[in-house]
C-alpha cells in the first residue's frame, strides 16, 4: 500500500462510500510499480475472495469517473489503470512495447510539456494529457 495515500479519505472526500472492495481496488493500483489491466485487478481481488468480473469493471469507472484513477490506452482498445495525478502520484509519461505490449511508467521529468503554449494555442479546455511513448523495451531487445 502506498504509505502517503489516504484511500478512505479519498473517497469521502469525493462522496464515495470506503467499501472494502473500492479500498482493496485503490490500494491494488496505488501500490503498482506499471498500470494494470482490469483483468490484473479482478485476478489480484480474486486471490483473497471470490468477486464478480463485473463488480471490477463498475468500481474501475466509478474510480475513473471520480478522478480518483486515470483510464490509460494500452494499444488498440485495451485500456489499463493507474493512479490519478495527484501530490503523491505526479503526472507522468508511459512507454509501450510495441513487441510484448507491455506498458512502463516512465519518470515525471522525463518528458517536458508547456501546457501554458498549448492553451495559448488551443481555444478548447485541456482536461487530460496522456504522454506515450512507443517502442520496443529492454526485455524484447534481448531476445
Amino acid at each position: 500500500m502506498c504509505q502517503q495515500c489516504d484511500y478512505r479519505g479519498q473517497l469521502e472526500v469525493c462522496g464515495l462510500d470506503p467499501t472494502p472492495r473500492r479500498l482493496q481496488v485503490l490500494e491494488i493500483i496505488g501500490t503498482s510499480t506499471a498500470p494494470l489491466s482490469a483483468r490484473q485487478v479482478f485476478e489480484t481481488l480474486h486471490q483473497t475472495r471470490p468477486i464478480n468480473r463485473v463488480t471490477v469493471y463498475r468500481i474501475l469507472d466509478l474510480l475513473v469517473a471520480n478522478g480518483l484513477v486515470e483510464k490509460l490506452s494500452a494499444g488498440g482498445r485495451a485500456h489499463v489503470y493507474g493512479p490519478a495525478p495527484s501530490e503523491n502520484h505526479p503526472a507522468h509519461p508511459h512507454f509501450f512495447c510495441k513487441r510484448c505490449h507491455s506498458l512502463q511508467c516512465l519518470p515525471p521529468q522525463s518528458v517536458d510539456i508547456d501546457l501554458q503554449a498549448v492553451r495559448q494555442t488551443f481555444a478548447g479546455r485541456i482536461e487530460n494529457v496522456e504522454v506515450r511513448i512507443q517502442g520496443v523495451c529492454q526485455n524484447c531487445l534481448g531476445k
